[in-house]
Order: structure tokens, then C-alpha cells, then sequence
């Protein structure tokens, strides 16, 4: 069956937000960027205006003035672009449930299903796949999730559809191979397990990749290495580690989702009152921006030396915009942790952020 996918990516999105503001803006050339005050800080988004004189994502604010001396900066407003990501997706799943965020501004939309309303005919997708239409309806409506983010996904869909598993690791094995035929590049595909939250749900799924994986080697004469891990997003992985590095050979700390679950709240619809929380001084900052070193950290570094316990040479780092902001850095960087990773237009501050944690708390 041939699936269609949607990508929808909002172009300027930040700047585009910050502009409902200020209407008074819309045509002269604005920026948002990390510190405005600063001429050091970070492009993030800008709108057409600011385009036409070729000021681009993730180059600094002096290199930006340069370019456009008349250029307006405004800050980032990270809740409200979560509230307004929140929205948009709220009309694409006036066409389908299956909508997969990719970031903030940009999202996957499965409309395989409800190819009806843009013209498909969902009786001719029941033929087509030797089906009747009560039984493909039955099967859309049976994955409507009332809350998605704590539902089916990650781990879990393998889980159910073993073959999701074996597809993938296919699809990332022969590549590595095909890489070294055709380059010669020596590639050590790490493929990770998201949403793990028990170890013999890992050990299910980590064994359907090793199979898969082996079944190709063989097949394609290869001793291609691989390693196989998963992504600590649950507090319940974090506080089992030890249990979970039996068979994960690197953690990779989900902060977004590892926030979210260990505060109870959703990233995207925690912008209708964090602003509260701020005003009465409850939080001083976005943990959603800044990572909670004092409760999300502390699972962060149980789990590091949990992890270690079991496995001395395990891999640690975290995936997600904390990976981007100086402090948590700094945090990963007194955790142990191997790497980060981060937005593209983050890259440079991390980068500055671990050299200057190193030469704070040296390192071997």
C-alpha cells in the first residue's frame, strides 16, 4: 500500500509569532535571537524583510547588523511559540490523528487514511489492500489517542508490529553497508530504542534488531559493528538503569520528554500558565530551556552512575534543546556525559559552552 505523507514546515516561524505582536513591524527587517542585548547572541528566526539582505538562522547578531544595519531584534518567546506549535497542530488533526511533530514549526502528517477528505476514496484503499472498509476504518479509529505524548509510540509500536523494528534496522544496516562499499567509510551505526521503560520491554526489541541485523550481515558477506541502546525519557528507565545497561550499550537522555514526564506537564500546553509560575517567582526559568538540575538532573546523574555500575564503558549523553543552553551543558559536562546534541543553530553555543565547562572542571 502506498502511504501518503505530508510535511509541513512553518516558514519564520518565531519571527512570524513575535510579528502578531507587532504589527507595526511586519515590513521592516526584524530578527529573534537569543540575547539581544548581546553582539554575541544567535539568529534564530527572521523574517522576509530581514532575508532580503541575507541575514540567515545561526549566525551571530553582529554578523547579522553588519549585513543590515536597521535590523529590529526581539527576544525569543519560547512558551508562546510552543502555544502557537500547539494550535497548528490542532488543525492538522482536523484531517488526521496521525500527526507526528518533528519540531517546533515543522510536523509529519499520515493522511494514508482520511485520503477522503482531499479527495481519495477510502473504500478503493480497502480493495486495494484486500480489506473491507469496515475493518481499515475500524483500524484508523482503534490508534486515536487521547493523549499522544504518553501513548503509542516509541518502543511501543514495535512492540505491537515487530516488522516496524526489523524495517528499520534493515533499512540503517544496509545502508551502512552500501556507505562502505561505495566511500569506504567505516560506519558503526548506534541505533537507538526510544521510550524504554522496562528492561525486558528493551530485550524484546533490542533482540528483534540484533536478528535483523545479523540476518543482513550475512547476507551481504559484511562484519559491519553496530551498537544498540535506547533513549531514557521515562523516570522509570532512569531509576532502573542498572537493569536497563544489561542490554543497552549507550543512554542517550531524552530531556524533552524526560521533562515533561517528570514534571507532569506537557511542553505544549505548559505555555498557558508558566507565565504565572515566573510572575510569582515558583520557577525562574523554562525547564523546557534551561534543564531542572535539581529534580530532572538528579535522575540524569542517578542513571549515569546506575548505568556505569553495570556497564564501565557505557556511552552517556542527552538529545534535546538542553543539549543547546550553557548551563545544562556545563551540567552534562560535571555529570560525566560523552556528548550532547542540539538543534543545528544551537551547535555553536554548545560547543562554547563545553569548552568553557572543561577549562571550569577539567577532565581527563
Amino acid at each position: 500500500m502506498e502511504r501518503v505523507i505530508l510535511h509541513c514546515d512553518l516558514n519564520s516561524f518565531y519571527a512570524s509569532v513575535e510579528l502578531l505582536d507587532h504589527p507595526e513591524l511586519r515590513d521592516r527587517p526584524v530578527a529573534v535571537c537569543g540575547d539581544p542585548s548581546s553582539r554575541h547572541g544567535v539568529i534564530l528566526a527572521k523574517n522576509e524583510p530581514a532575508k532580503r539582505f541575507q541575514v540567515k538562522t545561526a549566525e551571530t547578531v553582529w554578523q547579522a547588523r553588519r549585513k543590515c544595519p536597521g535590523l529590529i531584534l526581539l527576544p525569543a518567546h519560547h512558551w508562546k511559540y510552543r502555544e502557537y506549535s500547539k494550535k497548528v497542530n490542532a488543525v492538522y488533526e482536523r484531517y488526521t490523528d496521525l500527526v507526528e511533530p518533528f519540531s517546533i514549526d515543522e510536523s509529519w502528517l499520515d493522511v494514508t487514511g482520511t485520503l477522503h477528505l482531499f479527495g481519495g476514496d477510502a473504500k478503493a484503499l480497502a480493495d486495494e489492500m484486500g480489506l473491507t472498509f469496515d475493518y481499515v476504518k475500524g483500524t484508523i479509529l482503534s490508534l486515536h489517542e487521547n493523549n499522544p505524548m504518553m501513548g503509542f509510540r516509541g518502543c511501543r509500536l514495535p512492540v505491537k508490529y515487530p516488522e516496524i523494528a526489523e524495517m528499520q534496522t534493515r533499512a540503517i544496516i544496509e545502508a551502512a553497508i552500501n556507505v562502505k562499499a561505495e566511500c569506504g567509510y567505516d560506519i558503526v551505526p548506534e541505533i537507538m530504542i526510544p521510550l524504554t521503560c522496562e528492561f525486558k520491554e528493551l530485550k524484546y526489541v533490542s533482540t528483534i534488531v540484533k536478528t535483523t541485523a545479523e540476518k543482513v550481515k550475512e547476507e551481504r558477506g559484511s562484519d559491519l559493528k553496530y551498537l544498540v541502546g535506547t533513549m531514557i525519557e521515562i523516570p522509570r528507565a532512569a531509576l532502573t538503569a542498572d537493569e536497563i545497561a544489561k542490554e543497552a550499550e549507550f543512554f542517550s537522555f531524552g530531556t524533552n520528554d524526560l521533562t515533561q514526564m517528570t514534571f507532569g506537564f506537557s511542553r505544549d500546553d505548559a505555555g498557558s500558565f508558566l507565565p504565572s509560575y515566573y510572575e510569582k517567582q515558583i520557577f525562574d526559568n523554562d525547564p523546557f530551556e534551561r534543564l531542572d538540575q535539581v529534580g530532572v538532573g538528579k535522575l540524569v546523574d542517578m542513571a549515569c552512575k546506575l548505568g556505569r555500575a553495570t556497564r564501565p564503558d557505557i556511552h552517556l549523553g542527552i538529545c534535546g534543546e538542553h543539549g543547546g543552553e550553557p548551563s545544562s551543558v556545563e551540567f552534562c559536562h560535571r555529570t560525566g556525559l560523552d556528548y550532547v546534541s542540539c538543534s543545528p543553530y544551537r551547535v555553536p553555543i554548545a560547543r562554547m559552552a563545553a569548552a568553557q565547562a572543561q577549562i571550569k572542571t577539567p577532565r581527563e
